[in-house]
């Protein structure tokens, strides 16, 4: 665009609507320390008025225009998305252009989002699954600012003011910290013409250094964090993962759909339908920019937790002895006729190209990618099982009753657990 923002473009014309995506690279790691949930706030706040409209009223003009406005935020980016029927483009983006250049971040906002913020983390300390998942990543991202959570702590919250959600918003919100998504039924010509119109008035332009990502692989360890009667406990056995830009990771994607990346994964199979622990057992590789994640997660009766880590230890290990040609056909025909699947809507197209920003990938990668999945072997499946399972650096969690859980996990690991609270915190 004529101001330097970077533009991606999908022509669709099967429906009359299009999608815009401004994805800013904004998201909580690049925090302070102490001032955790600022970035959330931020989001949250950012499309509470603008300009000469109060939050009311800004919501009324762009419900009269059938548009939908919305925000989402991860450790890296806030992604600001906006809908709208095509004839009703140009003011969508006039109110769009407005929300990202003048906000008003208003004290009487600020307060009602910032005491819902509190509201949220409060309920979320009763959601075991939360617990377990912001406590795996405190531990395996150790150091790191993707340890943290992205609604951040009461505590951290507690002392944000509105000055710190101005000062983030005016550090970060800039042109060259930014791209924009547009995915629908126009011309490149017709939407070059809209948005250098509109969004010419955006010239703050700054390009923000990523903050050091510092991360270390500790030996395998226990950890366990109690809620007193519980009946279940959410399991989570992850580690640190080379990150999206290596060259396995179409060979990776397949051998996580053989362990535990589809129903008829391996951990499933044994967990759910051989043992009849869990209702459902997954694995997953999770890639933040410059750093991943490999996680099992399940949740099973309290008396059952240590005969599933057991089993999921055990399949950890099996994967890397080998694989089997008819799980690598399966496991190709599944992702490959998944793949369509990410593309149904013109929002899941945006939110799908916005990857292509994010990790740095090549404009062809989808393109390029069934063909990609197509051409790994099997010995470049099973060198990824090897590559890329790590169980000699395990973070073995789970969240239950202790005095039920804690006597299963030293018998089948024989590692003296660590007690957590549950913000992750040693005891």
């Amino acid at each position: 665009m004529n101001n330097g923002l970077d533009l991606l473009f999908v022509g669709k014309n099967n429906l009359p609507i299009v999608q815009v995506n401004l994805v800013i690279s904004a998201g909580s790691k690049y925090e302070p320390p102490d001032k955790k949930g600022t970035a959330y706030l931020t989001s949250a706040l950012i499309d509470e008025g603008a300009g000469k409209f109060s939050a009311l009223e800004l919501d009324d003009e762009i419900e009269k225009l059938g548009s939908v406005l919305s925000t989402s935020i991860d450790h890296d980016t806030i992604l600001i998305s906006m809908m709208t029927l095509k004839e009703n483009l140009e003011r969508s983006l006039e109110l769009l252009t407005m929300v990202i250049t003048e906000p008003l971040f208003t004290e009487t906002d600020f307060e009602r989002e910032k005491k819902k913020l509190l509201t949220k983390i409060i309920q979320l300390k009763d959601e075991p699954s939360y617990i377990a998942n912001i406590s795996a990543e405190k531990i395996i991202f150790n150091g790191s600012p993707y340890a943290m959570p992205t609604i951040g702590y009461e505590e951290t919250v507690n002392a944000l003011t509105n000055n710190d959600i101005k000062n983030f918003y005016k550090e970060y919100f800039t042109v060259d910290n930014s791209a924009m998504v547009v995915v629908g039924n126009l011309s490149e010509e017709e939407l070059s013409v809209l948005l250098n119109k509109h969004f010419s008035v955006w010239n703050n332009k700054r390009k923000i250094e990523e903050p050091h990502i510092f991360t270390r692989k500790e030996k395998t360890k226990v950890y366990v964090i109690h809620r007193d009667g519980s009946a279940q406990s959410e399991i989570r056995i992850a580690h640190l993962s080379a990150g999206r830009d290596t060259e396995d990771y179409f060979a990776k994607s397949i051998m996580n759909s053989i362990l535990g990346g589809q129903f008829s994964s391996r951990i499933n199979l044994n967990l759910r339908e051989d043992k009849g622990y869990t209702y459902g057992a997954n694995s997953s590789f999770s890639y933040q920019k410059g750093t991943a994640s490999f996680t099992v997660s399940t949740a099973v009766q309290n008396e059952n937790t240590g005969n599933a880590v057991k089993e999921i230890l055990k399949e950890l290990e099996n994967i890397k002895q080998g694989i089997d040609i008819s799980e690598l056909d399966f496991a190709k025909s599944y992702l490959v006729k998944s793949f369509p699947l990410m593309f149904e809507t013109y929002s899941q197209v945006a939110r799908n190209l916005a990857h292509l920003i994010i990790h740095s990938l090549p404009i062809e990668y989808f393109n390029d990618y069934i063909d990609n999945l197509e051409k790994q072997s099997l010995e470049d499946v099973e060198n990824a099982a090897k590559d890329n399972i790590d169980t000699e650096h395990l973070c073995i969690l789970a969240v239950g009753d202790k005095n039920v859980i804690i006597p299963q996990l030293e018998e089948v690991v024989n590692i003296k657990p660590v007690e957590l609270d549950t913000n992750g915190n040693v005891i």
